[in-house]
Protein backbone atom coordinates (compact mmCIF):
# COMPACT_ATOMS: atom_id res chain seq x y z
CA UNK A 1 0.00 0.00 0.00
CA UNK A 2 0.98 3.22 -0.82
CA UNK A 3 1.15 5.73 2.28
CA UNK A 4 -0.65 9.65 2.13
CA UNK A 5 0.11 12.53 4.49
CA UNK A 6 -2.28 15.02 5.91
CA UNK A 7 -3.09 17.25 3.18
CA UNK A 8 -1.21 15.73 0.45
CA UNK A 9 -4.00 15.59 -1.34
CA UNK A 10 -4.71 19.58 -1.65
CA UNK A 11 -5.79 19.85 2.02
CA UNK A 12 -8.41 16.52 1.89
CA UNK A 13 -7.84 14.84 5.38
CA UNK A 14 -5.66 11.23 5.13
CA UNK A 15 -7.63 8.34 5.40
CA UNK A 16 -8.65 7.18 8.87
CA UNK A 17 -6.61 4.12 10.32
CA UNK A 18 -9.13 1.55 10.67
CA UNK A 19 -10.62 1.17 7.08
CA UNK A 20 -10.84 -2.16 5.40
CA UNK A 21 -7.13 -2.05 3.48
CA UNK A 22 -5.97 -1.66 7.36
CA UNK A 23 -8.79 -4.39 8.71
CA UNK A 24 -7.61 -6.68 6.04
CA UNK A 25 -3.98 -6.72 6.76
CA UNK A 26 -4.98 -7.18 10.49
CA UNK A 27 -7.02 -10.32 9.62
CA UNK A 28 -4.24 -11.44 7.39
CA UNK A 29 -1.62 -10.76 11.13
CA UNK A 30 -3.96 -12.28 13.63
CA UNK A 31 -4.32 -15.35 11.23
CA UNK A 32 -0.86 -16.69 12.00
CA UNK A 33 -2.16 -18.26 15.42
CA UNK A 34 -5.27 -19.72 13.75
CA UNK A 35 -2.74 -21.54 10.95
CA UNK A 36 0.10 -22.37 13.71
CA UNK A 37 -3.20 -24.09 16.00
CA UNK A 38 -4.62 -25.89 13.14
CA UNK A 39 -1.07 -27.46 11.75
CA UNK A 40 -0.33 -28.60 15.68
CA UNK A 41 -3.01 -29.26 17.45
CA UNK A 42 -5.73 -31.07 15.76
CA UNK A 43 -5.40 -34.49 15.56
CA UNK A 44 -8.22 -34.96 11.96
CA UNK A 45 -7.13 -35.33 8.29
CA UNK A 46 -8.36 -32.11 7.44
CA UNK A 47 -6.37 -30.16 9.78
CA UNK A 48 -3.23 -30.02 6.57
CA UNK A 49 -6.34 -28.97 4.35
CA UNK A 50 -7.87 -26.57 7.15
CA UNK A 51 -3.99 -25.12 7.71
CA UNK A 52 -3.68 -24.69 3.73
CA UNK A 53 -6.58 -22.98 3.67
CA UNK A 54 -6.18 -20.55 6.12
CA UNK A 55 -2.62 -19.94 4.71
CA UNK A 56 -4.27 -19.08 1.59
CA UNK A 57 -6.79 -17.16 2.96
CA UNK A 58 -4.25 -14.58 4.40
CA UNK A 59 -2.38 -14.45 0.82
CA UNK A 60 -5.54 -13.71 -1.02
CA UNK A 61 -6.04 -10.60 1.63
CA UNK A 62 -2.98 -9.54 0.57
CA UNK A 63 -3.82 -8.84 -2.88
CA UNK A 64 -7.55 -7.36 -1.71
CA UNK A 65 -5.84 -4.98 0.99
CA UNK A 66 -4.08 -3.17 -1.61
CA UNK A 67 -7.13 -3.13 -3.96
CA UNK A 68 -9.51 -1.89 -1.69
CA UNK A 69 -6.55 0.92 -0.79
CA UNK A 70 -6.35 1.78 -4.13
CA UNK A 71 -10.19 1.52 -4.96
CA UNK A 72 -11.33 3.52 -1.80
CA UNK A 73 -8.66 5.97 -1.84
CA UNK A 74 -7.81 4.58 1.91
CA UNK A 75 -4.17 4.55 1.57
CA UNK A 76 -2.21 5.33 4.89
CA UNK A 77 1.00 5.35 6.59
CA UNK A 78 -0.16 2.57 8.91
CA UNK A 79 -1.12 0.40 6.11
CA UNK A 80 2.07 1.12 4.28
CA UNK A 81 3.95 -0.12 7.22
CA UNK A 82 1.86 -3.25 8.39
CA UNK A 83 1.47 -4.17 4.86
CA UNK A 84 4.79 -5.34 4.09
CA UNK A 85 5.14 -6.69 7.76
CA UNK A 86 2.37 -8.71 7.70
CA UNK A 87 3.55 -10.92 4.54
CA UNK A 88 6.73 -11.26 6.27
CA UNK A 89 5.24 -12.34 9.33
CA UNK A 90 3.28 -15.41 7.60
CA UNK A 91 5.65 -16.49 5.20
CA UNK A 92 8.22 -16.36 7.93
CA UNK A 93 5.49 -18.15 10.26
CA UNK A 94 4.50 -21.41 7.31
CA UNK A 95 8.31 -21.59 6.85
CA UNK A 96 8.71 -22.69 10.51
CA UNK A 97 6.12 -25.01 10.51
CA UNK A 98 6.99 -27.03 7.35
CA UNK A 99 10.36 -27.10 8.38
CA UNK A 100 9.21 -28.44 11.83
CA UNK A 101 8.11 -31.23 9.73
CA UNK A 102 10.74 -31.55 7.11
CA UNK A 103 13.97 -30.95 8.12
CA UNK A 104 15.72 -32.23 5.19
CA UNK A 105 18.35 -29.67 4.18
CA UNK A 106 17.25 -28.02 1.53
CA UNK A 107 13.82 -27.20 3.26
CA UNK A 108 15.79 -25.47 5.64
CA UNK A 109 17.90 -23.03 3.38
CA UNK A 110 14.79 -22.43 1.30
CA UNK A 111 13.52 -21.13 4.84
CA UNK A 112 16.99 -19.36 5.82
CA UNK A 113 17.10 -17.67 1.68
CA UNK A 114 13.33 -16.37 2.30
CA UNK A 115 13.68 -15.44 5.64
CA UNK A 116 17.02 -13.80 4.90
CA UNK A 117 16.11 -11.50 2.16
CA UNK A 118 12.94 -10.34 3.45
CA UNK A 119 15.07 -8.94 6.64
CA UNK A 120 18.05 -7.68 4.43
CA UNK A 121 15.96 -6.17 1.94
CA UNK A 122 13.43 -4.60 4.61
CA UNK A 123 16.68 -3.17 6.29
CA UNK A 124 17.83 -1.47 2.57
CA UNK A 125 14.83 -0.32 2.32
CA UNK A 126 14.52 1.82 5.82
CA UNK A 127 18.10 2.53 5.32
CA UNK A 128 17.36 4.05 1.40
CA UNK A 129 14.00 5.83 3.01
CA UNK A 130 16.84 7.44 5.64
CA UNK A 131 18.97 9.28 2.60
CA UNK A 132 15.54 9.99 1.34
CA UNK A 133 15.70 7.48 -1.72
CA UNK A 134 13.24 4.84 -0.97
CA UNK A 135 11.31 5.07 -4.57
CA UNK A 136 14.66 3.10 -6.03
CA UNK A 137 14.09 0.28 -4.25
CA UNK A 138 9.96 0.15 -4.46
CA UNK A 139 8.45 -3.41 -4.74
CA UNK A 140 9.19 -4.43 -8.43
CA UNK A 141 7.01 -6.36 -10.38
CA UNK A 142 9.26 -9.53 -10.05
CA UNK A 143 9.03 -8.99 -6.12
CA UNK A 144 4.76 -9.42 -6.66
CA UNK A 145 5.61 -12.61 -8.71
CA UNK A 146 7.98 -13.87 -5.91
CA UNK A 147 5.39 -13.37 -3.63
CA UNK A 148 2.76 -15.14 -5.09
CA UNK A 149 4.73 -17.97 -5.74
CA UNK A 150 6.12 -18.07 -2.43
CA UNK A 151 2.35 -17.95 -1.22
CA UNK A 152 1.08 -20.69 -3.49
CA UNK A 153 3.72 -23.56 -3.80
CA UNK A 154 3.79 -22.61 0.96
CA UNK A 155 0.20 -23.71 0.62
CA UNK A 156 1.28 -26.34 -0.86
CA UNK A 157 3.85 -27.93 1.51
CA UNK A 158 0.65 -27.21 4.10
CA UNK A 159 -1.67 -28.86 2.31
CA UNK A 160 0.67 -32.29 2.45
CA UNK A 161 -1.86 -34.70 0.61
CA UNK A 162 -2.63 -36.06 -2.73
CA UNK A 163 -5.56 -34.72 -4.07
CA UNK A 164 -7.15 -36.77 -6.56
CA UNK A 165 -3.90 -38.69 -7.28
CA UNK A 166 -2.17 -35.33 -7.68
CA UNK A 167 1.49 -35.01 -5.24
CA UNK A 168 0.48 -31.65 -4.04
CA UNK A 169 3.70 -31.72 -1.54
CA UNK A 170 5.84 -32.54 -4.60
CA UNK A 171 4.64 -29.77 -6.32
CA UNK A 172 4.83 -26.99 -3.63
CA UNK A 173 8.42 -28.37 -3.41
CA UNK A 174 9.20 -27.60 -7.24
CA UNK A 175 7.01 -24.27 -6.61
CA UNK A 176 8.91 -23.38 -3.48
CA UNK A 177 12.44 -23.99 -5.25
CA UNK A 178 11.26 -21.53 -8.01
CA UNK A 179 10.56 -18.74 -5.06
CA UNK A 180 14.16 -19.66 -3.87
CA UNK A 181 15.32 -18.46 -7.52
CA UNK A 182 12.87 -15.76 -7.42
CA UNK A 183 13.52 -14.36 -3.89
CA UNK A 184 17.30 -14.57 -4.85
CA UNK A 185 16.99 -12.96 -8.22
CA UNK A 186 14.79 -10.05 -6.82
CA UNK A 187 17.19 -9.46 -3.91
CA UNK A 188 20.31 -8.78 -6.30
CA UNK A 189 17.56 -6.54 -8.60
CA UNK A 190 16.86 -4.42 -5.24
CA UNK A 191 20.72 -4.39 -4.71
CA UNK A 192 21.85 -3.40 -8.26
CA UNK A 193 19.40 -0.55 -7.96
CA UNK A 194 20.78 0.83 -4.47
CA UNK A 195 24.38 -0.17 -5.50
CA UNK A 196 24.77 4.13 -6.44
CA UNK A 197 23.78 4.82 -2.72
CA UNK A 198 25.61 1.89 -1.06
CA UNK A 199 28.89 2.54 -3.34
CA UNK A 200 28.57 6.10 -1.62
CA UNK A 201 27.82 5.60 1.98
CA UNK A 202 30.95 6.37 3.34
CA UNK A 203 30.15 9.99 1.77
CA UNK A 204 26.74 10.33 2.85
Amino acid sequence: MSTSTPGSDGGRPAASNWNLPNTLTWLRILMIPAIVLLFYLLPYPWADPATCAAFALAGITDSLDGYYARKLGQTSRLGAFLDPVADKLIVAAALILIVSRDPRWFMAIAAIVIIGREIAISALREWMAEIGARARVKVSLLGKYKTIMQIVGLSFLLFRQNLFGIPVYQLGLGLTAVAVVLTLWSMVSYLRLAWPELRGSDRL
